[in-house]
């Protein structure tokens, strides 16, 4: 199962996706997940999608973010050598933080660098899509079937304000910071190794594998929600590997994973 959000005539509408000629095509439209409730409520129980659709590639689409997510749970200093590269210590639990809702940006849009902020950084990275509620799952349980996808997320940075404020709720939560997409996907096997791969303006930048995890994603879900309970739509970015580094205005951001096509967004200096 893959699918999208995106606009159609000017109305919100989720897609069903498959692979064409090795090409993600947009190929009927399908329902939106209960979280989604600004869908449920606009449309009730009419059937937005019985209408004739012709069929699209995602890249033609005007994509939205894939997720509605209540809350974003993150985790820092996932890899190794990302550790190493900013000189901190190799956690020994999982290092939690939170991105508001409000970061969300849909793939193409503009991150944008705030004045407060002297150094923007990327971090590509594989997200966890949440697919029932879940609290305090344990180490036995199921993991997998409490997860209904995985997609892609940059999670921007502004790095020196995450060195001065002492905690990193600003850094990470400005609006834009948390770009997503294109797509959701189930049919990936992030245990068996994705390699997680990020270019600006072409340039490999980052290239690490999911096989690189300090702590694996049972173990993420189990300390997660023995904390915090999780909502169908959330998400949990998985941490970065190592090669981050500073954006500047007019950038390209590529951030990909075979299977997840590419999260590709614009940097530009913030007029506001």
């Amino acid at each position: 199962m893959k699918y999208c959000r995106f606009l159609l005539n000017d109305q919100v509408h989720y897609g069903a996706v498959e692979d064409r000629n090795g090409e993600p095509w947009i190929v009927d439209l399908t329902r939106a997940p209960e979280e989604d409730l600004a869908f449920r409520l606009e449309h009730g129980r009419a059937t937005s999608w019985s209408f004739d659709f012709e069929p699209m590639p995602v890249s033609a689409a005007d994509l939205l973010p894939p997720v509605t997510p209540s809350k974003i749970v993150c985790v820092g200093r996932n890899y190794r050598d990302h550790v190493k590269e900013l000189d901190n210590d190799i956690p020994i639990e999982p290092l939690l933080f939170f991105k508001p809702p409000s970061s969300l940006l849909k793939p193409g849009g503009i991150v944008r660098l705030p004045a407060a902020s002297a150094r923007v950084d990327f971090e590509g990275e594989l997200a966890l899509v949440i697919g029932q509620r879940t609290t305090r799952l344990q180490p036995d349980a199921d993991w997998r079937a409490v997860v209904r996808g995985y997609t892609l997320v940059n999670d921007v940075t502004a790095r020196d304000l995450q060195k001065t404020d002492g905690q990193w709720t600003r850094a990470k939560g400005f609006d834009t910071f948390c770009p997503v997409g294109p797509l959701v996907s189930d049919e990936l096997d992030p245990e068996a190794g994705l390699i997680v791969e990020t270019r600006v303006n072409g340039e490999l930048r980052q290239h690490g594998s999911t096989r690189d995890f300090i702590f694996r994603i049972p173990e993420l879900l189990v300390y997660i929600s023995a904390a915090i309970t999780l909502e169908p739509g959330d998400l949990i970015l998985t941490g970065t590997p190592s090669g981050v580094g500073p954006l500047a205005a007019g950038d390209r951001v590529e951030v990909f994973i075979d299977g997840l096509g590419v999260l590709a967004n614009t940097a530009q200096t913030d007029a506001a």
